[in-house]
């Protein structure tokens, strides 16, 4: 037996960033509560956990609005999925992966435990202060995120 339509919540728009949740745009009108583009929304009958560049354009919206974080320009090229603390990137989703800057202390602590790798480039050389976060990590990308965003300030304050 099928499922009732009158009872079944239409699918959500595809997410488009900080601009479609703010112009309300993220999400058709549903009559369900939990539909709508706010934080802690119900996402709609997605199957499964989300897709790596579904939390990135979550974890972008997160960071729009911090003073100094400018949200990726798009186009083509290195950089081209990165967020920017005054200019300077700080995280970025690189092939399905969350890429951060953080203390080399901090990488090293996190790829002894196996939540991620030295993020190289593609250039043959592990970077120090750049992590891969694994996609099976158990690691939350927002403190990650925000971990990140508190080194970027700290490096620009040293200059």
């Amino acid at each position: 037996m099928s499922p009732d339509p009158a009872l079944t919540r239409t699918a959500a728009a595809p997410r488009k960033g900080a601009a479609a949740v703010a112009s309300g745009l993220a999400c058709r009108a549903s009559p369900f509560v939990g539909a709508g583009a706010y934080p802690g929304a119900v996402r709609e009958q997605t199957p499964g956990p989300a897709s790596p560049e579904e939390r990135y354009e979550d974890l972008i919206d997160e960071l729009a609005g911090i003073d100094g974080v400018t949200p990726p320009p798009g186009g083509a090229g290195f950089g081209r999925s990165a967020v920017r603390f005054h200019g300077k990137i700080f995280v970025m989703l690189v092939r399905g992966s969350l890429v951060l800057k953080l203390p080399a202390q901090r990488v090293g602590e996190l790829v002894a435990a196996g939540d991620g790798v030295h993020f190289d480039a593609n250039k043959g050389t592990p970077m120090k202060e750049w992590l891969s976060l694994d996609p099976d990590s158990g690691q939350a990308w927002l403190p990650l995120a925000h971990e990140a965003l508190d080194f970027a300030r700290a490096t620009r304050s040293r200059r």
